[in-house]
C-alpha cells in the first residue's frame, strides 16, 4: 500500500500498525542493533512510484524501517514523504546484479543500489526477520 505519511494522521497510523505491527520498543531496537536502513539510491521503480519520483529533479533515495510483521520503504517527493507498506508475507526480494536488489510488492517494485557492506548487512537482517516471521506465523 503506497500512502502519504508526511503528517501525523491517527487513522493512517492505526491502519499501518494493523498491517505490519506497531514500531519496536526502544529495548527491542537496541537488541536488534537498529531497525532502520542506511540510505539507498533508487535506480528504477514501478509506474505508480515513478510518477511521484519524477516530480522533482533530485536524486531519489529511500530508507527502510523494519516492523514486527513487515517493512516500510520511505521516500520523499517534493516536500512530501511517502511510504510503501509491505507485510512480510507479500514481500519479495530479488538480487538482480551484484549491486542491485529489487523489492516487489503486488504490482509495485523498487530497484535499489546496494554497494556498501552496511547496506548488504541490512538486507540480510531484513531477510532474517522475514524468515523468522514466517516461522512464528506460518499461515
Amino acid at each position: 500500500m503506497l500512502i502519504n505519511i508526511s503528517y501525523n494522521d491517527k487513522p493512517i497510523e492505526k491502519k499501518i500498525d494493523s498491517i505490519i505491527g506497531s514500531p519496536y520498543s526502544l529495548m527491542d531496537r537496541i537488541k536488534k542493533n537498529g531497525i532502520g536502513s542506511p540510505r539507498f539510491k533508487i535506480n528504477k521503480s514501478s509506474d505508480n512510484i515513478n510518477n511521484l519520483l519524477v516530480l522533482d529533479k533530485n536524486i531519489n533515495y529511500c530508507n527502510i524501517e523494519l516492523r514486527p510483521k513487515g517493512i516500510i520503504v520511505r521516500f520523499r517527493s517534493l516536500l512530501e514523504t511517502y511510504g510503501l507498506i509491505i507485510p512480510f508475507y507479500k514481500l519479495n526480494i530479488h538480487k538482480e546484479k551484484s549491486y542491485q536488489y529489487s523489492i516487489f510488492y503486488e504490482s509495485s517494485f523498487i530497484k535499489l543500489d546496494v554497494r556498501k557492506d552496511k547496506e548488504y548487512l541490512f538486507f540480510k537482517k531484513m531477510m532474517d526477520e522475514k524468515a523468522s516471521s514466517s516461522l512464528r506465523n506460518p499461515f
